[in-house]
C-alpha cells in the first residue's frame, strides 16, 4: 500500500479491558489527541521510507493515534514481553516461583543473541527463572527467552494468555529457533543449537531461495502482531489488568532496566520522564532489513501515560534513520505533552 493510501487513525475510547478496534472518530465530550501528535504521527509515517506501523495510546484518556496501526508486523524480540508476562501469570498463581531452579544445557542454546551461551558448560548453567527472567527483558537473551517459553507451555500457554487477558491484535510465533529458521527458509535442526549450524546452513542457500522465505515472512509473519495491538497490551500491563500490582511493577522494573537499543525510542526523552521497553531486530538480507522494533510505556514527569510503539517491517534505511524515526515518535509525545 503506498503511503498516500494509509490512513491516520484516531481512537477515542476509555481505557477498558478489551477496547474496540475501532471507535467513532472524535466523539463529543471525550478526551482528544493534540492537532500537533495527529500532525507529527502523520507526518512521521507517510515520511519514511519502508513498511511501518506506529502507534500512540493515551493509557488514562483512552485515545489512540496510529499510522497503518492495524496491519500485523514481525514482533521479533517484542514478543519476549508476552512470554515474560505469561511467566509472571504462572507466578501469580502459584505455578511458578522466580525462585525456581533451572539448569540450561548445550541441547537449550539457540542462535543469534545469547549472551548466556559463554556460561553454559558441558554440565549445563545453573539459574533460577528469576534470572533468565531478566536475561531475557534487559538483554533479549534468545535462549533465557527460550527455556522460559517451554517451562510455562509453549507458543500455546502464550497465545491462550493473549487471548484470555483480550490482547487482541497479537499473535506469539512458534519461538525463537523455529522462527528464525523458518524465515530464512530453513526448518530447524537439534544440532545447530548455538547456533554456528544454521549460519553456516544460511550462509549456503542461495539469494534467491531466501528472498523468497524473507518475503513469504513479510507477507504473512507467524510472529505478527499490529501497533495497535501491542500498544493495547501495554495499556493493560500499566493498569494491572493483566498482572498483580507486584509482578506489574517486577515487570516494568525489568523493562526500565533495558539495556537494547538506547538510541530507539530512548533517545527522545526529556529530564523526568521514563520509558519501560522491548525491542525487536529481525534477519537483514543484502540492504534490507526486517522487524526493527521498539515498544514500551511512556510515563511523563506528571505521572502521564502513554503506550507507544514503533514496528519497522522492513526498510532499506540506515540504522541511524530508523532510531531517529523512533526517538521522533517519542519527542512528539514529549511536545503534545507540555502543550
Amino acid at each position: 500500500m503506498p503511503p498516500s493510501a494509509v490512513p491516520i487513525t484516531v481512537q477515542t475510547t476509555a481505557p477498558a479491558p478489551r477496547l474496540p478496534t475501532r471507535a467513532p472518530v472524535r466523539p463529543a465530550g471525550r478526551p482528544q489527541p493534540s492537532a500537533d501528535l495527529l500532525n507529527a504521527v502523520q507526518a512521521l509515517g507517510a515520511g519514511f521510507k519502508g513498511q511501518v506501523g506506529i502507534s500512540v495510546r493515551d493509557i488514562d484518556e483512552g485515545w489512540v493515534v496510529a499510522w497503518d496501526g492495524d496491519r500485523p508486523r514481525p514482533q521479533q524480540s517484542v514478543s519476549k514481553l508476552w512470554v515474560a508476562i505469561t511467566v509472571m501469570d504462572a507466578v501469580d498463581r502459584g505455578r511458578l516461583s522466580l525462585t525456581d531452579p533451572v539448569t540450561v544445557t548445550r541441547a537449550d542454546l539457540t542462535l543469534f543473541h545469547q549472551p548466556i551461551r559463554a556460561l553454559v558448560g558441558k554440565d549445563g548453567y545453573k539459574a533460577t527463572i528469576g534470572e533468565l527472567l531478566r536475561g531475557a527483558m534487559t538483554r533479549s537473551d534468545n535462549t533465557c527467552n527460550d527455556v522460559l517459553l517451554w517451562r510455562v507451555g509453549g507458543p500455546v500457554a502464550v497465545n491462550r494468555m493473549l487471548a484470555d487477558k483480550g490482547v487482541s491484535g497479537v499473535k506469539f510465533g512458534p519461538g525463537e529457533r523455529q522462527l528464525q529458521a523458518r524465515t530464512a527458509g530453513l526448518e530447524w535442526r537439534p544440532e545447530w543449537a548455538g547456533g554456528w549450524g544454521f549460519l553456516k546452513a544460511r550462509a549456503a542457500m542461495s539469494y534467491e531461495a531466501r528472498d523468497r522465505a524473507l518475503n513469504r515472512y513479510l507477507a504473512a509473519p507467524i510472529d505478527g502482531a499490529s501497533a495497535n495491538g501491542i500498544t493495547l497490551g501495554l495499556s493493560l500491563l500499566s493498569q494491572g489488568k493483566l498482572l498483580t500490582a507486584r509482578s506489574t511493577a517486577s515487570l516494568l522494573t525489568l523493562m526500565r532496566s533495558s539495556k537494547t537499543g538506547p538510541l530507539r525510542l530512548k533517545s527522545g526523552l526529556r529530564p523526568g520522564w521514563t520509558l519501560a521497553h522491548k525491542t525487536g531486530t529481525g534477519q537483514d538480507l543484502g540492504n534490507l532489513s526486517t522487524g526493527y522494533n521498539d515498544v514500551g510505556l511512556l510515563v511523563a514527569p506528571n505521572g502521564h501515560r502513554y503506550a507507544v510503539a514503533v514496528m519497522i517491517a522492513s526498510t532499506r534505511q540506515a540504522i541511524p534513520v530508523r532510531m531517529r524515526l523512533m526517538g521522533d515518535v517519542t519527542r512528539a509525545i514529549v511536545a503534545s505533552e507540555r502543550r
